[in-house]
């Protein structure tokens, strides 16, 4: 037997479900409001992009956020929890960092916002350490084999964000521009940053 909201659209059931909630006053709709709006504008793989745009138009920056990745990140208003050990990984042309946890879903929160259902499911998590090559792949990322290919294990210790490579083509881009072009699957390294 199924129930009279299994079909529903799963955004209706939810706006449902927090809507039973209130009424019963076991949730507070101002604060579930403040959460919502702290993820769609505060926390989110827009900030990574801001990062990640900063570093590629600053070498200054760059050379920060290499070298002490929580503090670089903080610079721009990006902190708090999950995010208060970072280590940054540069993409070069003979180097490609791809990230995961594999122990559970251990993923920086301030700059990449929620992680994505693939990040934490059992297959990506064993396979993209015994086979990254193979994994990227399936992700649409085909890697020469002349590129080094480095995993990074994340923990609740340390947490890491990629610096994707700057695409060819966009040296007159501006820091927003360059924003725009930056996607979250870029940041844990199972894609690239691809020109306009």
């Amino acid at each position: 037997m199924t129930s009279p909201t299994e079909h529903l659209d799963p955004a209706l059931r939810v706006e449902a479900l927090a809507s039973l909630l209130a009424e019963r006053g076991l949730i507070d709709e101002a604060t579930v409001e403040t959460f919502i709006k702290t993820y769609e504008q505060s926390v989110g793989p827009m900030n990574g992009a801001k990062v990640v745009a900063r570093a590629w138009t600053d070498p200054e920056y760059r050379a920060r956020l290499l070298a002490d990745g929580t503090a670089a990140i903080g610079e721009l208003g990006f902190k708090g929890p999950q995010g208060e050990h970072m280590v940054v990984l540069e993409n070069t042309p003979a180097v490609h960092h791809v990230v995961v946890c594999t122990l559970c879903s251990c993923y920086p929160w301030p700059v990449l916002g929620l992680p994505p259902s693939w990040y934490k499911d059992p297959a990506y998590r064993s396979r993209v350490v015994r086979e990254p090559r193979r994994v990227l792949a399936e992700f649409g990322l085909e890697l020469d084999d002349s590129v080094e290919i480095r995993v990074y294990d994340s923990s609740s210790e340390v947490r890491y964000m990629v610096l994707p490579e700057r695409p060819a083509g966009t040296e007159n881009a501006s820091e927003e521009e360059l924003s725009a072009l930056v996607t979250r699957d870029a940041m844990v390294g199972v894609a690239r940053v691809t020109a306009p």
